[in-house]
């Protein structure tokens, strides 16, 4: 199987553990910079949907597992995921939904130039993190089907509030603090951006997550049913931000179809 797309510099096989879907590591061009990923294809010879996964975390946190991209690709997607920039032999740094967001932009445009997707079927799946990975990708790609954000950060501001142990970093990358920086860390935050964003979107989160408190996903919710958009959720009040494997598998399966269909409702756990 040879690979080709917009942005690609390489494309090499990849051991998966999956004896139907193909793995590759990715190289494409982001801005100018090499940006290394992970592409999964069902090997059936028909386009299929595509998936941008946008990881969560940073750095060594929250990389890219290969387990999740195949359980995505076995949904019926070709999968497409960025390690971002800095990551696993990648050029740059990463900035935190900032300048980094051009990494899933990238990507995106990769995924849809790809000859075995399906380009009128394009989706977007964003964890923690990569859930303003996800949203702003939308943002300037209104073609996607749909988004849906697990466990996401609507708030940038909220976050360093919330989160001590992350305020370190956030100084370091973003520039400073909320009150110094007050434009950049808008500029990372959904939550300010809903006016433009036309995409079918499914908030998942848990209740108990102490790591991205509900709260984000509640108030992006709000502000876009204020503006008369497409925007479902399904919060479990049992979980927190990592969700058990058994119960993990069956939610994602569920957005995935809903992903297809946008009609399934939240599956009874």
């Amino acid at each position: 199987m040879k690979i080709q797309g917009r942005h690609l510099i390489s494309a090499t096989r990849f051991p998966s553990p999956h004896p139907r879907i193909t793995l590759f590591r990715i190289t494409y061009r982001s801005e100018g910079l090499s940006v290394k990923g992970l592409l999964a294809v069902p090997d059936e010879d028909k386009k299929r949907p595509g998936l941008l996964y946008c990881r969560g975390g940073i750095k060594k946190v929250g990389m890219v597992r290969i387990a999740r991209v195949i359980q995505l690709a076995s949904n019926g997607f070709v999968v497409m995921a960025p390690f971002y920039r800095g990551n696993e032999g990648g050029e740059g740094n990463e900035d935190f939904c900032g300048e980094d967001v051009a990494d899933a932009t990238s990507a995106y445009e990769l995924l849809r130039s790809l000859a075995c997707v399906d380009e009128s079927n394009l989706h977007i799946f964003g964890f923690s993190r990569g859930g303003p990975m996800a949203y702003f990708t939308a943002l300037k790609h209104p073609d996607v089907s749909s988004v849906v954000i697990w466990g996401g950060v609507s708030d940038m501001t909220l976050t360093y509030e919330e989160r001590v142990d992350l305020r370190r970093m956030m100084k370091r990358v973003i520039g400073g603090t909320p009150t110094k920086k007050e434009a950049a860390y808008r500029q990372r935050s959904p939550l300010y951006y809903s006016s433009a964003f036309e995409v079918p979107l499914l908030l998942i989160h848990g209740s108990k997550d102490k790591n991205v408190s509900v709260t984000h996903s509640l108030r992006l919710k709000e502000v876009l049913e204020a503006e008369g958009k497409h925007v479902e959720s399904w919060f479990f009040p049992q979980y927190n931000h990592h969700v058990p494997p058994r119960e993990n598998r069956i939610v994602t399966d569920a957005f995935c179809r809903w992903m297809k269909t946008q009609q399934e409702e939240k599956p009874d756990l």
